[in-house]
């Protein structure tokens, strides 16, 4: 037990910085998927054919194919057009992009959860086109979608380890950088678990308080 003590003593800064690294990209990263998501929703739903081909192919290309080898186009394709991307900003965009595909499903089925009398009556109130989607629909859609964002957030913690492949210092890799140095593998994993789980469980407990109070109709 000391041994572990005096082991932490030395890798907690460097673990907390990870986990401090691993918060920030989760949030970027969620909020990037947030806006994606919502704006290939809104394409699905358009009366447009072209916007809604663009944002199936878009939503089917993205969901077909694993996120790390979409961090690796990021990483190693954007240089080969002269964009320059700092590996923290590569794994915001992948990820980003990555989860806007999954979350477009959940604003599209928020969305489309608006009973059609609702649409009707702010019609007739004088709401249209888009003052309509800001006042009205995008409100309800979104608290019908928090349960569901919730889940995709807790998915996405997670996920940041895959930054770790094109060496962003967070949690996993400050993890692997310190096991290196000590040997002390199994010590410093269980505790990267442990500060993971941390960031999930609570996250998954407001998910199904969100879910609970959705399916009461609260929400």
């Amino acid at each position: 037990m000391s041994n572990y003590l005096d082991l932490m003593a030395e890798a907690w800064p460097a673990l907390l910085e990870g986990l401090k690294i691993t918060i920030i990209l989760t949030i970027l990263s969620l909020a990037l998927g947030l806006i994606i998501g919502l704006v290939m929703a809104l394409m699905r739903l358009s009366r447009r054919n072209l916007l809604r081909a663009i944002a199936h192919v878009y939503v089917d290309v993205v969901r077909g194919t694993p996120v790390l080898v979409q961090l690796f186009l990021v990483y190693y394709g954007l240089p080969q057009f002269g964009i320059r991307v700092t590996p923290i900003l590569a794994a915001v965009l992948a990820l980003g992009a990555n989860y806007g595909a999954y979350l477009a499903e959940v604003f599209r089925a928020g969305l489309l959860s608006i009973d059609r009398g609702q649409w009707e009556a702010a019609e007739s109130l004088g709401f249209q086109g888009r003052q309509l989607y800001r006042k009205i629909i995008l409100p309800q859609a979104i608290r019908v979608s928090l349960p569901g964002i919730g889940n995709y957030a807790n998915s996405m913690v997670k996920d940041t380890s895959l930054a770790s492949v094109v060496t962003v210092m967070e949690l996993l890799r400050s993890g692997q950088i310190i096991v290196s140095a000590t040997f002390q593998s199994f010590e410093i994993y269980l505790t990267v678990g442990a500060m993971y789980l941390a960031i999930s469980l609570p996250l998954a407990w407001y998910t199904r308080r969100l879910e609970e109070r959705s399916n009461r109709g609260y929400a």
